[in-house]
């Protein structure tokens, strides 16, 4: 098996990272890169674990080989906001007590991210259809759906403070 090494933009800062021809992104971001936001689970693009953000585009990182990041700009949950400033999307789940254990959240909070890009003010059916892609074996949902509503409404608000 070769390597080759690969360079791109993680949160916003320069990475290289020697990887295998084969090595998924979501292990080259955790080993070679030191990224934990990114959580290994079913290894097969079901449960959103692994879920981070790729020139823009909501990404399954256990999908997708390493390799085809090279140039790109990688965004983890570590790249979204700080503890003193985090992303609306970050502070709704929080407020909403939209997360237990938090192994769901790369994937819930990155496809909430992809959502309101497309459709500002979703609907509950648009909501849970963005979010069928992730699994959640803690929450039931339900407070993950009003953490959605509310990160809309915080966004759609942000967005009118900077006008």
């Amino acid at each position: 098996m070769s390597s080759e090494e690969v360079t791109f933009s993680l949160n916003g800062k320069p990475a290289h990272a020697k990887i295998d021809d084969a090595e998924t992104l979501v292990d080259s971001l955790r080993r070679s890169c030191g990224v934990a936001g990114v959580r290994v689970g079913c290894r097969n693009g079901d449960c959103g674990s692994c879920t981070a953000m790729v020139d823009d585009e909501c990404v399954k990182t256990c999908l997708m080989l390493a390799g085809r990041v090279h140039g790109s700009e990688v965004i983890t949950l570590e790249g979204l906001g700080t503890l003193d400033r985090p992303h609306p999307v970050q502070t709704a789940f929080m407020e909403q007590y939209a997360f237990q254990c938090g192994f769901c959240l790369p994937g819930m909070v990155f496809s909430t991210l992809s959502l309101l890009a497309r459709i500002p003010h979703p609907d509950e059916t648009q909501i849970r259809d963005a979010l069928s892609g992730n699994l959640c074996r803690c929450t039931g949902y339900a407070n993950i759906v009003k953490a959605v509503e509310r990160a809309a409404a915080m966004v759609a608000a942000s967005d009118q403070e900077s006008l």
